[in-house]
């Protein structure tokens, strides 16, 4: 596996060689890469043009051809959106903290908002992430979804053990002396972003998910959940060609 993205334990050096591989192989040689340096939040950068330097946030779009918008994961759940009729492109780094702030959702809302965009239009991508089977988190996070999304129930499940309570049961109880919460539950972040995209107008039908999970697939990809400091970051990209646009006109 190639690491994509500067770390504490490899090189600037490498780090340019590898993203020079990957490009090399996609095919995208001539674009210009913009990276952003992702700070788990809801912000969302639009370019006209390649930044000169990164911008903090977590999700950019445009539609000027030429620019390869870049995503960073090593198990928060990469979105790439292309809108075929507008000739616009969006990508989303959403973890926890972004999806829990509507990252997802208001990107498509940008999209409307900048490029005119149709929802009924746009096509989505998830790639591949830390999937519900290894991604176990305290039970308040039950009360923080749950609190934003009317179907959060569907993003959770009970950890594995069997041993603890139903979290959303829990939450419908009153003191004093029902059981105390779980321990534990497992988030499903593939499930509540495509929620989103679903509640931004999104056709079930141009949604892709992918159900690798970082967790598991370690051969395959990176995960900071398993490997901590020692975790490389994969790249997710979507661009515009040139050609695209003169053949669309």
């Amino acid at each position: 596996m190639l690491n994509l993205s500067l770390t504490e334990w490899d090189s600037r050096k490498n780090v340019t060689a590898n993203r020079q591989k990957f490009l090399s192989a996609i095919g995208a040689g001539e674009f210009t890469l913009a990276a952003m340096k992702q700070i788990h939040s809801d912000v969302i950068n639009l370019f006209r043009a390649a930044p000169e330097r990164p911008c903090k946030g977590d999700a950019s779009a445009t539609n000027r051809a030429g620019l390869l918008l870049a995503i960073q994961t090593a198990d928060c759940v990469p979105i790439l959106i292309v809108d075929p009729k507008k000739r616009a492109v969006a990508a989303i780094h959403a973890g926890w903290r972004g999806t829990l702030g509507r990252i997802t959702e208001k990107t498509i809302g940008r999209m409307r908002a900048d490029f005119g965009s149709n929802p009924t239009d746009i096509l989505a991508a998830l790639g591949p992430s830390i999937g519900p089977c290894c991604y176990e988190v305290a039970a308040e996070f039950v009360v923080k979804f749950t609190g934003q999304f009317a179907d959060a129930a569907d993003y959770f499940d009970e950890a594995s053990s069997g041993e603890e309570p139903n979290p959303l049961q829990w939450l419908d109880m009153a003191p004093p002396g029902h059981q105390p919460p779980p321990k534990n539950v497992h988030l499903d972040l593939r499930k509540a972003n495509r929620s989103q995209l679903l509640a931004a107008g999104l056709q079930a039908r141009n949604i892709y998910t992918s159900d690798l999970c970082t967790g598991c697939r370690r051969d395959l990809f990176f995960s900071y959940r398993k490997e901590r400091a020692r975790s490389g970051r994969l790249l997710s990209v979507v661009g515009i060609r040139a050609d695209w646009l003169e053949s669309s006109t």
